[in-house]
This record gives C-alpha cells, sequence and structure tokens, in this order.
C-alpha cells in the first residue's frame, strides 16, 4: 500500500514543482514524483493532476512517452490545444519533440 506517500508534504512539493514547469516545457509524472523524493510515485502524482487545484498548470506534464492524459479536464483534445498555445505541437496526443522540450529542474 502506498497511501503513505500521499502526504501533505508530498502534495505541496509536487504542486511547487508543478509550478515552476516553464512556459513550452513538460514533466513527466515520473519525473515529478522522482524530483519530490519518491521515484516509484508516478501514479500518486497523476492522481494529484487529477483532483489538484486546477489553477496549477497541469496540461504540461505528460506520460513517460510524452502523451498526453485522457484524464485531462476536457481529454487529450483540450491539452494540446492548451500545449499547442505554448509551440509544443503533438501528433497523435503524443508531444513531437518530447525529448528535447522535457525539462530537468535543477534542485
Amino acid at each position: 500500500m502506498i497511501d503513505h506517500l500521499y502526504t501533505d508534504n508530498f502534495k505541496a512539493k509536487v504542486y511547487v514543482v508543478v509550478s515552476n514547469i516553464p512556459y513550452g516545457r513538460l514533466m513527466t509524472y515520473g519525473d515529478i514524483a522522482g524530483y519530490c523524493g519518491i521515484a516509484h510515485a508516478a501514479r500518486i502524482v497523476g492522481g494529484l493532476a487529477h483532483f489538484g487545484p486546477s489553477d496549477l498548470l497541469w496540461h504540461r506534464v505528460v506520460n513517460r512517452f510524452g502523451g498526453l492524459s485522457s484524464g485531462f479536464p476536457g481529454g487529450r483534445e483540450v491539452q494540446a490545444q492548451l500545449l499547442s498555445q505554448e509551440g509544443v505541437s503533438c501528433t497523435a496526443y503524443i508531444v513531437d519533440n518530447f525529448k528535447d522540450l522535457r525539462w530537468q529542474s535543477q534542485r
């Protein structure tokens, strides 16, 4: 059971990381989990994205392959539109040039 990972401290760290992803850049759920100290908690980050503060820029968070989230509010179409507004293009709901756009935050 990983319920102990879903703590206020972990949530706060995730929210800070997401709020600092630069315009036109992306992180994966796993990147965020690892940066926050619990590398195997990508699904927890996904849950936080789904139920977390809507004012955070969750559209900049994708899966490990650069895939968009079917659980994104409004679906993948809306996430793709938001990314497009930042100059990020997608083909078949996968981010083009994902490796170049993936952001590794400096600790």
